[in-house]
């Protein structure tokens, strides 16, 4: 029996010639990351061990969560942070000023490529299946061992095949894929299940759709998500990444629990009401539904693609008096390149307010907490209760034009009812 793509890079990263669903095996990694929230308690753990970091150049810490500094106590998880940094000398830290939301710097720098394994702190590591690598969430436990040892174990997970085809109608992105997704299978529909992306349709996704959507697999409940290595694949790594790289491809009689299809061409906008990602529905079948925010970021779609979809449903309107319009690129080298672009003043003329690179509202930090009985689209990722703010407050999920066009509109709309 063959491989699909995310055994083969485990068995590459275990030294074996082939693995099979369900086996336990220890890998070696490529790439080991944490953030403000989680980096500390894995410090701890890593003190413990009493042993060197295994390779500063195979660590990243990224303090975005809570920063800039929302108060005194995340001012001292990020002093740890950097002191550890500094200790250890870590080539991929981050201070403020110089970074961005961690899911997105990682793959703009070329920091994790095709074939690599990344382990990080924090659940949305499976976003650089994206660039065709294997990338998972773990523990802090196991990241403070893996910053000692450079390993980490795995059970090889099961897979789940999606087999894309037709053509993405316009303002479709990858968040209306992956919700789709998401509402088909549901929030457990992939529980430790590896979700690999494949089929003709791959090809309409740019980037930035891929990144979108492997960043979310984990709203499935999935181990990863990964895309096949093409020319779209090729063209973004080339000359960003580094480091050797070996990409992967699934052997046609690569084995799969489940397959699922999805045509682009039959997609239509859509949002996931609260309380979970998997609660989709067609905007086209909604009634009106008012909005007291907007956020438009977060590692989900903070990438400048993100933006000009958001400044293109933003030109030449202004956001509704009743709604709070907030809008967060996701590294300093987007917001630069939104800046060049005209993005940023469209938003501003718009009445929408820009923030420094940060996770903010995402999880609830800061940057746009919600009161009770509030509503708001976001691009983020999760919409569980009490996720942007008070518990009696809601998150609507969606894709930067649905954003946008709510923002204008003090509802949840869709681009064609401004455009």
């Amino acid at each position: 029996m063959g491989m699909n793509m995310t055994e083969k890079i485990l068995a590459r990263h275990a030294g074996l010639e082939s693995v099979s669903a369900g086996q336990l095996i220890f890998c070696k990694l490529d790439m080991v990351l944490a953030n403000d929230v989680t980096a500390p308690p894995a410090i701890k753990e890593f003190e413990k061990i009493g042993k060197p970091v295994f390779d500063n150049t195979k660590i990243a810490l990224v303090p975005d969560h809570f920063t800039p500094n929302k108060d005194i106590k995340a001012a001292g998880l990020a002093k740890t942070v950097r002191e550890f940094a500094r200790k250890h000398q870590i080539k991929n830290y981050f201070e403020i000023g110089r970074v961005g939301i961690e899911h997105v710097i990682l793959p703009e720098k070329g920091i994790v490529g095709p074939g690599m394994l990344t382990i990080g702190a924090d659940s949305h590591t499976c976003t650089y299946g994206a660039v065709n690598g294997f990338s998972t969430g773990v523990g802090s436990t196991d990241l403070g061992v893996a910053m000692a040892t450079g390993e980490a174990w795995f059970k090889v997970p099961k897979a789940i095949k999606v087999v894309l085809t037709g053509k993405k109608p316009k303002y479709i992105c990858g968040k209306d894929v992956i919700l789709t997704l998401i509402g088909m299978i549901g929030v457990d529909g992939a529980l430790y299940k590896a979700i690999e992306f494949a089929g003709e349709g791959v090809a309409e996704l740019t980037m930035t759709d891929r990144l979108t959507i492997s960043n979310m697999a984990i709203e499935a409940g999935g181990k990863n998500g990964i895309f096949p290595f093409d020319e779209i694949t090729r063209e973004y790594v080339e000359g960003r990444v580094q480091q050797p790289y070996e990409p992967v491809t699934a052997d046609e009689d690569a084995e799969y629990e489940q397959v699922v299809e999805i045509d682009l061409s039959k997609l239509t906008p859509v949002v996931a009401f609260p309380h979970l990602p998997g609660n989709t529905h067609p905007v086209s079948e909604i009634g009106e539904i008012k909005i007291d925010q907007v956020v438009i970021g977060s590692c989900t779609n903070g990438r400048l693609e993100d933006l000009q979809q958001a400044a293109e449903i933003l030109a030449g309107h202004t956001v509704h008096p009743d709604v709070r319009c907030i809008i967060i690129p996701g590294s300093q080298q987007v917001y630069l390149d939104a800046m060049k672009a005209g993005y940023v003043e469209t938003f501003i003329n718009a009445g929408a307010a820009v923030s420094t690179p940060t996770c903010g509202p995402c999880l609830g930090a800061h940057m746009g907490i919600m009161a009770a009985g509030e509503k708001a689209v976001s691009t983020t990722n999760r919409n569980f209760r009490g996720r942007m703010g008070h518990v009696d407050s809601e998150v609507y999920l969606a894709g930067p034009y649905v954003a946008a066009a709510s923002a204008i509109l003090g509802r949840i709309a869709v681009p064609e009812e401004v455009k």
